[in-house]
């Protein structure tokens, strides 16, 4: 995606070899032209599979499941980080460590909000090493729904998230996949 890409190379501030802040346009300030583009792109991508549920982690994949699934005309479920009293009981459970916080949460989501045989697309802004979508997958296959693919905004293609789900199996497709963060620069795989 080679709007992605020039905001990527414009407005990303790498701030060691292993962060990129994207804040500016992706996760803290949000350019919901571009997150129109990447909605669209990812109906493109997903388009044939039936998607009855897009699922997502709070806080920063929100908005971005939300404008895709204005493409797919699905709702937008969003795994929570914290308890709640308005919180159902009966919920899917997994644990996942956030990379860029540098520490566990346990996420869950209602039973009632995924359904055995669902189509599930999980969307998120960053892949590094998997986790947070391993434990969403966790959460789909705890329904016995289907996860029919994982999208993501960028995917850290030096960190092993990515090779990690494609070798599960699991249908991933990233809009962008950096090599490096090296020097302050950055460079693309795709």
């Amino acid at each position: 995606m080679e709007s992605l890409k020039k905001r990527i190379l414009d407005e990303g501030r790498v701030v060691s070899e292993e962060v990129l802040k994207v804040d500016s346009f992706l996760n803290h300030q949000l350019d919901i032209e571009l997150f129109q583009d990447i909605g669209k792109e990812f109906y493109d991508r997903f388009k044939d599979k039936n998607i009855t549920r897009i699922l997502t982690i709070e806080a920063s994949g929100i908005a971005i499941a939300s404008i895709a699934a204005m493409y797919f005309k699905v709702p937008v479920v969003f795994a929570k980080k914290t308890e709640s009293r308005n919180l159902d009981k009966e919920t899917y459970k997994s644990v996942v460590y956030s990379f860029t916080k540098e520490k566990y949460y346990d996420i869950q989501v209602s039973k009632r909000y995924i359904h055995k045989g669902d189509n599930v697309l999980i969307l998120d802004d960053f892949l590094a090493n998997g986790k947070a979508a391993l434990a969403l997958i966790d959460l789909v296959e705890q329904a016995q729904a289907n996860v029919s693919g994982v999208g993501i905004v960028i995917e850290k293609g030096f960190q092993n998230g990515g090779n990690k789900l494609r070798e599960a199996g699991v249908n991933l497709e990233s809009l962008v996949i950096v090599d490096r963060f090296k020097h302050g620069k950055i460079t693309f795989i795709n």
